[in-house]
């Protein structure tokens, strides 16, 4: 195994290939069928006869939040929070983990005033006082959950190469109605499993009615997935955590996929993240919930997962390191070189592609 560094991740994409908005249907996007050493250009609904009965997809359920807030300092400065978490405390109150943007960083203590007529006091950094996230107490007068709070007054957070994303009010029905799976189920992300937005019902049920199996795992993906690879040193990176969980019958249904000759088909990265965070923990009851800051990168050894649905990833991107992993670099790297030659749409509300784990993996 050669020995790989920051650039050998990188490629030219023209920017116009960057989708600010999604298909007109999700299922009619484009899939870049990459199991064969010949890519096959194909549409997304054709996904059910591409798999093979018995096969089980397994989905990430986490809901997107509406995570981007507004407000300012009581000196009049303003600010944004992106949420990244929220945490339950044994008292019973609720603790909220930020990403904070201002011009000058509060004291602890300060009470900020958020648009909406809340407000949110800083109690210091998050996850230790050299963290890079930022902790904070809301209060309203009807003592709302964080989340509540969030549904009322904040903005999807979509990410940051979606240009209209840039103003207090660039909220559109279209966004909160598209970066967001139909399956959605559990409140706490700060961006969507952008692979799972191209499924439908009309996907769904052909992917039942060919005997494919379905389960769910919950992965809180943060917008820490944004953030770029810094070091040409890969082993220098710090990646970011996220919270996942896998329930019990999704750890059945894997066991029972094994057992009748199946392949577990992940549905976006972060379904990877946490079946192999998992089986990092030897596939038990104890690893099958928590924080993980796993990184794949090439000469990973997958014990889960065997076939992948994924969008088009950031050049220089931990993501693009997971997928050259499970796909291999080189045939990583001719996929991106077709989909550029023949204008596929990039990123969260691009097209998507379909992978096989390379053998050796």
């Amino acid at each position: 195994m050669r020995a790989f560094s920051l650039s050998d991740f990188d490629f030219s994409l023209p920017p116009e290939l960057i989708a600010q908005h999604p298909a007109t249907e999700r299922s009619a996007s484009r899939l870049l069928d990459g199991r064969n050493a010949t890519p096959q250009d194909r549409i997304f609904k054709e996904l059910p006869q591409l798999l093979q009965p018995g096969d089980l997809l397994v989905f990430n359920d986490t809901k997107v939040v509406k995570a981007r807030l507004f407000g300012e300092k009581p000196t009049g400065g303003k600010l944004e929070l992106l949420v990244e978490r929220v945490l339950a405390l044994p008292s019973g109150e609720f603790e909220v983990v930020a990403h904070l943007k201002v011009s000058k960083k509060p004291p602890v203590g300060m009470v900020l005033q958020m648009h909406g007529g809340f407000t949110a006091t800083y109690l210091g950094r998050w996850p230790d006082e050299n963290g890079q996230l930022f902790r904070f107490n809301f209060d309203s007068t009807d003592g709302a959950h964080p989340h509540e709070l969030m549904d009322r007054h904040g903005l999807m957070p979509l990410p940051p190469y979606i240009e209209r994303n840039q103003q207090e009010d660039a909220d559109t029905p279209e966004d909160e109605a598209r970066y967001q799976t139909v399956f959605a189920r559990e409140p706490g992300a700060a961006a969507a499993p952008t692979a799972a937005l191209h499924f439908d019902e009309g996907v769904l049920a052909g992917l039942e009615a060919r005997g494919i199996a379905r389960a769910n795992v919950t992965l809180h993906v943060g917008a820490g997935t944004f953030q770029p690879v810094k070091t040409e040193n890969l082993a220098e990176h710090r990646m970011h955590s996220e919270w996942y969980h896998i329930p019990v019958a999704t750890q059945q249904a894997i066991a029972e996929c094994k057992a009748r000759g199946g392949r577990v088909v992940a549905v976006g990265t972060t379904s990877v993240r946490s079946l192999e965070s998992w089986a990092q923990g030897g596939c038990t009851a104890q690893s099958a919930e928590g924080d993980t800051q796993i990184f794949i990168t090439p000469g990973f050894q997958f014990k889960v997962v065997d076939v992948l649905i994924t969008n088009f990833h950031l050049p220089k991107s931990t993501l693009m390191m997971l997928v050259s992993a499970f796909a291999g670099y080189e045939h990583i790297m001719a996929l991106y070189r077709h989909a550029i030659a023949q204008r596929y749409r990039f990123f969260s509300y691009g097209d998507a592609m379909l992978l096989e784990r390379q053998p050796n993996n």
